[in-house]
């Protein structure tokens, strides 16, 4: 059992770090370019490379880390984990949010630490258990129905 966690967790971190990576770049290139066409909105820069990231996490789980734990289900599973998403994505706004709009603090790095770094980070605690314990919840076959 403990060895299966461990190997869960470890793919879990794969699949979040290329999510990470992507969340990353596309929040900096629509926030943080040059020619960024949302500088003056980086909480909705966050949420649309939050929802980006989405779609990239739930292929890499899906086939990867709960793999063996399939449900009958897609339709149910996309579901529910888009619903977690976006609780997630809210936890990291708010902590952008928070620091744009209450600290006043503005910078590009500033804006990194608050969403990518704290809230993306809160929100992946968030998100771990709410997909081992809602999502991808099945016994890894396929039920004809």
């Amino acid at each position: 059992m403990l060895k299966k966690r461990a190997l869960e967790l470890l793919q879990f971190g794969v699949v979040g770090s290329v999510s990470y990576v992507v969340n990353f770049a596309v929040f900096n290139l629509l926030v943080h370019t040059s020619r960024a066409p949302l500088a003056a909105k980086p909480v909705l820069g966050l949420v649309l490379a939050g929802v980006i990231s989405t779609a990239v996490a739930f292929i890499g789980n899906r086939l990867l880390t709960w793999s063996h734990r399939k449900t009958s289900s897609v339709s149910r599973e996309i579901t529910i984990f888009l619903a977690l998403n976006a609780i997630g994505v809210a936890i990291a706004a708010g902590t952008l949010g928070v620091s744009r709009y209450i600290f006043h603090f503005d910078s590009g790095l500033a804006d990194n630490i608050s969403g990518n770094v704290i809230g993306v980070g809160l929100g992946t605690i968030f998100r771990y258990w709410g997909y081992g314990k809602f999502v991808f919840t099945g016994d890894g076959k396929r039920h004809q129905q």
